[in-house]
């Protein structure tokens, strides 16, 4: 039996009506740039986060980008982040001339460890990164009481977590802001690239809204420098048509974890560790194995999908060797880089294709 790692297509079969009259509203007002859409979906997730305010802007990696640049952090400046996570976190902090400072990681939920992130304080140091990996969120009270202590920032990097809780709060909502993917794998996926961020800082919110249209308000004049960062109402519209569906789908992940846990118990599958406290989104089911990458050819060669997230961490990348961080520096990312795999968790898995994933990886280790 095939099983694919994703099948986007199963889900769209449910709503493709509903999209495309959506999408037709749109392309019937001919307002295509901002408009209503997206205005309806910046209060809705606003809403669903817990927080006052939301920006569309144009993609994950840009919702970084541009929290960075409204909270003028820049050229000599530090940002506290980890290295198990997707290129987006650290190249956005790169890119506006500031140095991300490493911090390794739990090894049982694969996020930054809290308890290492004071000795990387420095004075150049403006803000802190967690970055809730897989869909569920980072360890936050100790990360906000030492950014409290520090006077620091903390952006959340919630691309995988949107609607994750944590101890009752919201992925976006504790941070200074917080920065989702519309990705079209995410759990809350558009029909092409998109993001927001969330906050509850006002001024924030403001000056996130203006620097998101090249620093504009009103039109030519330019407060500050910012970029073309606009989310499409195309995807808002697309993506309104989705949200109601967002909490049914998580739920139904959450049972597929279950699931595949529970037919794993007892062998050499490492399931997903969720912290007391979390509920997660299972953006991804990641395990650790032993012999990982055999086990990828094997899972393969049954036309099962699989993937790596992720194979090399951001301080062994060849665009960061300038850091100085070489093998060795970060032994627990580097050990989940060698024995993580992704297994299908989608909501329209069936029992029956969850238990040739099963049976495909028990019958490996065997």
């Amino acid at each position: 039996m095939q099983v694919p790692l994703l099948d986007l297509k199963a889900q769209y079969a449910a709503i493709r009506d509903e999209v495309l009259a959506k999408i037709n509203e749109v392309l019937d007002s001919q307002r295509c740039i901002g408009g209503p859409m997206v205005e309806e979906l910046e209060r809705a997730v606003a809403g669903i986060s817990g927080c006052k305010y939301a920006v569309g802007v144009s993609s994950g990696t840009d919702a970084l980008l541009a929290s960075l640049m409204s909270l003028n952090i820049g050229a000599g400046d530090e940002v506290i982040t980890t290295p198990f996570t997707f290129f987006a976190t650290a190249g956005s902090i790169a890119r506006v001339g500031a140095k991300p400072v490493f911090v390794d990681i739990d090894p049982k939920t694969f996020n930054i460890s809290p308890a290492l992130i004071e000795a990387a304080i420095t004075p150049r140091t403006k803000a802190i990164m967690p970055v809730h990996l897989f869909g569920q969120m980072a360890d936050m009270d100790p990360i906000m009481r030492l950014a409290w202590q520090a006077s620091l920032a903390v952006i959340e990097d919630a691309a995988q977590a949107i609607s994750a809780t944590y101890k009752g709060k919201k992925a976006g909502e504790m941070g200074t802001c917080g920065c989702f993917s519309f990705f079209p794998s995410k759990n809350l996926g558009g029909i092409g690239d998109g993001g927001m961020v969330v906050t509850n800082d006002e001024k924030l919110h403001h000056r996130l809204f203006i620097l998101r249209n090249h620093g504009m308000e009103p039109k030519y004049y330019h407060h500050c420098i910012g970029g073309n960062f606009r989310l499409d109402p195309i995807q808002a519209a697309a993506l309104l048509v989705k949200l109601p569906h967002l909490d049914s789908w998580s739920a139904a992940r959450r049972k597929n974890a279950a699931y595949y846990t529970k037919k794993f118990r007892g062998s050499a599958v490492q399931t997903p560790f969720i912290s007391d406290g979390c509920v997660s989104i299972y953006n991804q089911y990641v395990i650790r194995v032993p012999r990982r990458d055999d086990l990828v050819k094997h899972l393969q060669s049954k036309g099962i999908g699989c993937e790596i997230y992720y194979p090399v961490p951001m301080h062994l990348q060849k665009c960061f060797v300038s850091l100085g961080k070489g093998a060795g520096s970060f032994p627990e990312s580097e050990k989940a880089a060698q024995e993580v795999l992704a297994l299908p968790i989608y909501p329209e898995l069936t029992d029956e294709m969850k238990d040739c994933v099963v049976n495909a990886v028990l019958e490996f280790l065997s």
